[in-house]
């Protein structure tokens, strides 16, 4: 999975988590995120390892968060997910030694590393309860003009969270 797509979906699932009122199974995040609960089990033990959830054993049991939302940055979920750095171009990917080629993989090769700089800057701005705080906006304004229908929280709705 892709670094990326692995936060979008982490945080995916650190949200029904947070809006939940009390512990999710691993299928139930599986449903959520429309993946395997193998999946959400491996990426749930770096959380683990991180601090962030908890596991509860036992009937009613599942995961739950460890921390307050404010407390935890996007950038926090990404380090503790996989690698945050994207890869840069490789500095003389090519054996015949071309000049060219050198110096468009530099030129790329910095603004990589600029642009990343200012995605993990960005990302340090950011917490959960950020997130949350949206969340909840956007479903006051969905309430105020939706029909009734499936529970947005629901892994039917959850597509639109």
């Amino acid at each position: 999975m892709k670094s990326r797509g692995r936060l979008s979906a982490v945080l995916h699932a650190l949200l029904h988590m947070a809006h939940r009122q009390g512990p999710m199974t691993s299928d139930e995040l599986a449903t959520c995120l429309r993946t395997h609960p193998v999946v959400v089990r491996r990426t749930m033990a770096s959380l683990r390892d991180a601090g962030f959830v908890v596991s509860e054993r036992g009937h009613g049991g599942g995961w739950v968060l460890a921390r307050d939302l404010a407390s935890v940055t996007l950038l926090d979920v990404q380090m503790a997910v996989g690698d945050a750095d994207a890869p840069a171009p490789e500095e003389g990917a090519h054996a015949d030694g071309c000049v060219i080629e050198q110096s468009v993989q530099r030129a790329l090769a910095g603004s990589l590393r600029e642009a990343e700089a200012l995605l993990m800057k960005r990302l340090a701005e950011v917490t959960l309860a950020d997130l949350s705080a949206d969340f909840n906006r956007a479903m006051a304004a969905h309430a105020a003009h939706a029909c009734h229908g499936a529970h947005p929280l629901s892994p039917e709705a959850s597509h639109a969270v």
